[in-house]
């Protein structure tokens, strides 16, 4: 009895030691909302955003950075694939004299108003308000619900042995998880040489990497689903974490049949910005992972997906090809969803391209170590932005 009332008062302690911490971190956040005399007044209230495009040094990959800052003298960032001057110019117009702490709302009016800019600002709001609360930006959002993400590399490469190489690369670098492109048929419904092309490929990657790593394979949605049904049943026995995108979701009673007679877990999602279309896939039941892409949603959004996608016991790995603000944004959604499974980032074939993102956003970002990435810790998004590394304002 004596040993339980201990335990109930370190448990209580705890409890208690919690609440008192949560409490100092929400401190700054609650007096800048205030205006109180001697608080951050101001550290929340948008001043002006602006927009820099970002171009890789030898592949060429190319993303739009977004750059909201306070009256206070706050930066946060954002990540999307391009910006117009006139979305930079719209969304100026709605965040001006608005509080960061609004980027629920703010996500809607600026989906409505200037489409393709909201996962950018999201992100950008979300690292402002991490940044008053001197917090990581997962736990703002309720997290951590883990200490690590399982990472997951996209590899690039025209044929085998490319790939091959850029497999190499990718596990010297910590990755444990790739994501392969499937081998593209000479025609819809090509048959068995299509189905031997992609058993090979991936029966010869996995061993080339041993048992501790795990494959998902690239559709593109560009399978008939008569091809998508025949790679599922041909890569079965090789265990693959999925097949992503097998094919459009034109036909959900064609795609309902592949996910129903065969065990091949499918992903879908990279094309979904509404939730009516996700909910079209849950009444079905011919989803195992979702995919949303990070550039065309945003956290705020995801997360709304996500909740949904729980109850249905489905998991998420959100999509991902741009850079390394990308990246940290994905990291912090990663933590704050209890249903993550990994989370897919690039991986450059150039040396070159990959000490620049590093250099861009901060060196640790994008590290893996033994199959996961390490959750930033510090404040908001965590990023440590070289400027010198930008391209020209969007103006």
């Amino acid at each position: 009895m004596q040993s339980a009332r201990i335990r109930s008062a370190a448990l209580g302690g705890n409890m208690r030691a919690a609440v008192a911490l949560r409490r100092a971190r929400l401190a700054p956040l609650l007096a800048a909302q205030s205006g109180m005399p001697g608080s951050a007044s101001g550290a929340l209230t948008v001043a002006n955003c602006k927009a820099y495009s970002v171009r890789e040094p030898v592949s060429g990959r190319e993303y739009a950075l977004l750059r909201i800052e306070t009256a206070g003298g706050l930066a946060g960032w954002g990540e999307t694939r391009s910006i117009s001057a006139v979305k930079v110019a719209r969304a100026a117009a709605i965040l001006r004299g608005r509080q960061a702490t609004e980027f629920g709302p703010l996500h809607v009016q600026l989906a409505a108003a200037s489409p393709g800019i909201q996962a950018a600002a999201n992100s950008a709001l979300l690292d402002i308000v991490g940044q008053v609360c001197k917090a990581p930006v997962y736990q703002v959002l309720g997290g951590p619900t883990r200490h690590k993400a399982r990472a997951i590399a996209t590899l690039q490469g025209s044929d085998d042995a490319s790939l091959q190489a850029a497999l190499k690369r990718a596990y010297a670098a910590g990755f444990r998880a790739f994501m392969i492109p499937a081998v593209e048929p000479a025609a819809l419904n090509s048959g068995q040489a299509f189905v031997a092309a992609n058993r090979k490929r991936l029966a010869e990657l996995r061993s080339a990497a041993g048992d501790d790593a795990d494959f998902a394979i690239d559709c593109r949605a560009g399978l008939s689903a008569g091809d998508a049904a025949s790679l599922s049943d041909a890569v079965e026995r090789l265990h693959p974490l999925w097949l992503d995108e097998p094919c459009e979701l034109t036909n959900l009673a064609a795609i309902r049949k592949i996910a129903h007679e065969r065990v091949t877990p499918l992903g879908f999602g990279r094309s979904i910005t509404r939730g009516s279309v996700f909910q079209d896939l849950l009444r079905e039941d011919v989803i195992d992972v979702f995919r949303p892409d990070l550039a065309s949603n945003s956290v705020v959004q995801i997360r709304k997906f996500a909740t949904l996608a729980e109850t249905n016991y489905i998991a998420v790995a959100p999509y991902h090809d741009g850079g390394p603000v990308g990246t940290a944004a994905a990291l912090h959604l990663a933590a704050s969803l209890p249903n993550f499974f990994a989370q897919q980032a690039p991986v450059p074939e150039s040396d070159e391209d990959r000490r620049f993102r590093a250099e861009l956003a901060g060196s640790d970002l994008e590290s893996a170590s033994n199959g996961y990435f390490t959750l930033p810790a510090a404040p908001g998004l965590g990023l440590k932005i070289n400027q010198s590394l930008l391209g020209k304002e969007v103006a």
